[in-house]
């Protein structure tokens, strides 16, 4: 017996809806590029956050993320990293990074678009550090990768602020887009 995922996902009453994202805010970049996007004064009234990106960098490149206005060697963040390009795996982990290896895509070759989805969980409780997740990837046409991630930044306080760089100080290119959603709880 098949049961196909749609009918079987019309199935599920009570803990799914349509309408557990808000949108919160959307940046485009404009001509010229911009060295940083920043969400600021986020609001509290939310279980999670989702980031959804993407972006054409000119070199091989991906997204990280700070919060809060932390400064670059915090060591307060740590990484774990599994991505695969059809032909080879990689793993990585970084127990004290000094950013959230929050991808959007590696990618690995220029001028090519690059996407991704990243949740922060619990974002607002103040007891605990936060986690974040991220899926992302690219194609160039055949080829291509993709990217698992699991980031911790090892800090109590609530996030208000989600700054975005390229890890290699290369401007983010017009057209990149980034959405912040706040996920009901």
């Amino acid at each position: 017996m098949s049961i196909l995922p749609g009918i079987y996902a019309s199935q599920i009453t009570g803990h799914l809806s349509t309408n557990s994202f808000e949108s919160i805010a959307t940046q485009t970049v404009g001509a010229g590029g911009v060295t940083s996007v920043t969400f600021s004064s986020i609001p509290q009234t939310y279980k999670h956050l989702q980031v959804r990106g993407i972006f054409k960098p000119t070199s091989a490149s991906w997204i990280i993320a700070y919060f809060n206005g932390d400064a670059v060697n915090t060591g307060k963040y740590s990484e774990h990293d599994l991505r695969g390009d059809g032909s080879t795996v990689a793993a990585e982990a970084t127990p004290d990074a000094n950013t959230s290896y929050f991808i959007l895509g590696i990618s690995s070759a220029a001028n090519t678009f690059a996407v991704g989805v990243t949740d922060i969980l619990d974002y607002t409780n103040t007891n605990k550090y936060k986690t974040i997740r991220s899926l992302s990837g690219m194609d160039a046409n055949g080829s291509g990768n993709i990217d698992l991630t699991s980031s911790g930044w090892r800090d109590t306080s609530a996030i208000t602020q989600i700054k975005l760089v390229i890890n290699n100080g290369d401007t983010i290119p017009q057209y990149s887009s980034f959405a912040l959603y706040g996920i009901k709880g």
